[in-house]
Order: C-alpha cells, then structure tokens, then sequence
C-alpha cells in the first residue's frame, strides 16, 4: 500500500468508524468508557514520546521543534478557553459540568439533562474541528514514516472512541433521535478524512516542514492527554480504581512500544 492508501485508511479508521464503534460501546457498560480513556491516555503518551517527538528531532533540529511543540501546547490551552467561553458566554444557564471540552465529554456526558439541542451544535463543530486536527496529524506521521503512521492511528482511533461515546450521549441528552445523533456524528467524522487528504497532498512536496507538523501534531496528543483526559481520571481516586487505570496506561503505552518494536528499520 501507499503512503496515501494508508494515510486514508487511518483516518477513517479514526473518523468514521470510530462512531460505529462508539455506538456499540455506548450500549456497553458505563466502566467500559473509563477503561478505553485509560487507555487512550498511554497510547496517546507512547505516540509522543516513543514515536512523534524523537522522528520530529531526528528530522529537525531540536531547539526549533521545542519551540514549536511548547508554542503548539500554549496555543492548544487559548484554544480550548476560547471553545469554553463561547459555549458558557452562549449558554449561561448551564451547569459548570457542561463547559467541559469536547475531549471529556466521554467522563461527564451520561450525567447532562434535555437541552432542547442547544449544546448539540457546539458538539458537532468542536467535534469537526479536533476531527480535523486529527487528520492532519495522521497524514504528516505515514508521510514522515509508516511506523509513525500507525502509532499515530492507534492513539487517535483509542482516544477517539470515548469521546464519540461521550458525543453520542450528549446528542442524545440534547433531544437528537439515536439515528440522527449518528448520521450528525458521522458527518463529523469525514472531517478526519478531509484533514488527512489536506495535508497530505499539502505536505507531499514539504518534506522539510514535517517535523514542524509533527511537532505541532506531538503538542496536540500530549495537550489532550495531560489537560482533558488525565484529569477526568482523578474523579476516581480509589486506590484499586487507580491501580487499573496504571495497568491500562500502562497497556496503551506498551502496544505503541509494541508497533515501533515490530515497524524498527
């Protein structure tokens, strides 16, 4: 397969059927979602640091990429303010529970009431938007290296599916009919494929931008790890909670050290 074939298989791995495996996983028990975010948290750790970060410096050099990624981490944080201020600026009724990103919907959605659909429409926008990104940062992992590639996809596609479960649930709260809930989400969705083909053919002839993208894309899996998805799992703080939320991290961050161990030139 080619680097475009791969690069438009990932994202609709990461995109589209990341909904249908939301819709199963939502009929699941609740614990089921904790248990994928846990993961995704490792897997999203071991694509930065075993895969992105140490490809970005090998391809460019080190201080520009440090300045790249922290610049990328502080625009990431005004980015998302900006997300939450429109929504509570919009919607000033809402409980603070609400104005969360929508990285960590999959923590709080199950316990939102009928909106008559006012929160929907930032859902599926903000949903666009980080699908988008995604697809970005697919395309410059297969066109920088196939390994990369496939590290990429696997945080995205674990980390993806909790929050199309907490999506789903807040569609649902919203007043969306299942269906239309779904066919909204997979719409949503395509925005991964549309990122990946954007930057690939964008990125094709700019080889010596790839290391800035990846670590501008490192910056993006690094900021939803540590500021949306780790905190969601201090909400339980139990010491066995704690211990299989280690063992889960512990499990995504060994299955991309797995893939780069398998993918080593």
């Amino acid at each position: 397969m080619t680097p475009l074939a791969y690069t438009i298989a990932a994202a609709l791995a990461g995109g589209v059927l990341a909904v249908v495996a939301a819709a199963f996983t939502l009929a699941l028990h609740a614990s089921w979602v904790q248990r994928l975010v846990s993961f995704a948290v490792g897997a999203l750790l071991g694509a930065v640091f075993l895969e992105m970060l140490p490809h970005a410096l090998e391809e460019g050099d080190a201080e520009h990429v440090m300045i790249v990624m922290l610049a990328g981490l502080l625009a990431f944080f005004l980015l998302e303010k900006l997300v939450l201020w429109r929504h509570s600026h919009g919607h000033e009724e809402h409980d603070d529970a609400t104005d969360e990103s929508e990285h960590d919907h999959a923590m709080h959605a199950h316990g939102h009431g009928h909106d008559q659909g006012r929160s929907g429409l930032m859902i599926l926008i903000g949903n666009s938007v980080h699908n988008f990104c995604d697809g970005i940062v697919i395309a410059a992992s297969y066109l920088a290296d196939p390994a990369l590639g496939l590290a990429a996809t696997l945080a995205i596609v674990s980390h993806a599916v909790p929050q199309q479960v907490g999506d789903f649930a807040v569609l649902l709260h919203s007043g969306y009919t299942r269906r239309r809930a779904f066919a909204l989400n997979v719409a949503a969705g395509c925005a991964t494929l549309a990122g990946a083909l954007g930057a690939y053919f964008a990125l094709a002839d700019m080889q010596q931008a790839l290391p800035t993208v990846l670590a501008i894309a490192a910056a993006s899996l690094l900021y939803v790890a540590v500021a949306d998805l780790i905190p969601s799992l201090h909400r339980r703080p139990e010491p066995l909670e704690t211990a299989k939320q280690s063992l889960l991290i512990a499990a995504g961050i060994g299955v991309i050290a797995a893939v780069h161990a398998l993918l080593a030139h």
